[in-house]
């Protein structure tokens, strides 16, 4: 399996991924990867059906992530990853995916999580994923949209204190 592209992103599939994200990443297949949407019927209909024309999408556990890539049946196809947590990035790195960069997008602000840009919402355990893999070398780069300047992210967690 060829990563053309990894992304962060709660909203999973909407406008600026079918628009932009799609096409920089040059990929025949979005891999959607968290256990609780893979157990949601409906939400996976949903994202399916959101994908833009010609473009596979499936939704898989962290587990399936982990064994889709590793089956030599798909090793020339093109992926673009799709999370909504650094927790199920680090997870799958860990389990031998390598992923060499993870573009940050939106994760939205919720009860317990600072706001740091006007897209990116963190708690501890999220701080604490991204310095991991930022720790594995893998290139965190926060963009919300292709043409925006890419952001030292650690550079911006460190700003702000995130308890």
């Amino acid at each position: 399996m060829i990563i053309n592209f990894a992304r962060i992103d709660d909203r999973l599939i909407h406008g600026q991924v079918t628009t932009v994200w799609v096409k920089e990443a040059k990929a025949e297949r979005i891999i959607i990867c968290n256990d609780a949407i893979y157990e949601d019927d409906l939400r996976k209909t949903l994202l399916k059906q959101a994908a833009p024309p010609g473009i596979k999408v499936n939704v898989v556990n962290i587990d399936k992530a982990v064994s889709v890539y590793n089956n030599p049946k798909y090793e020339q196809e093109t992926v673009f990853y799709l999370f909504t947590n650094p927790k199920d990035v680090l997870a799958v790195v860990e389990k031998g995916v390598p992923i060499k960069s993870i573009n940050i997008g939106g994760m939205a602000y919720k009860e317990g999580k600072t706001q740091i840009t006007k897209s990116v919402s963190l708690d501890k355990n999220d701080v604490d994923a991204f310095n991991q893999l930022n720790e594995l070398n893998i290139k965190l780069d926060l963009r919300v949209v292709y043409s925006d300047p890419s952001i030292d992210f650690i550079k911006k967690i460190n700003e702000v204190d995130i308890a």
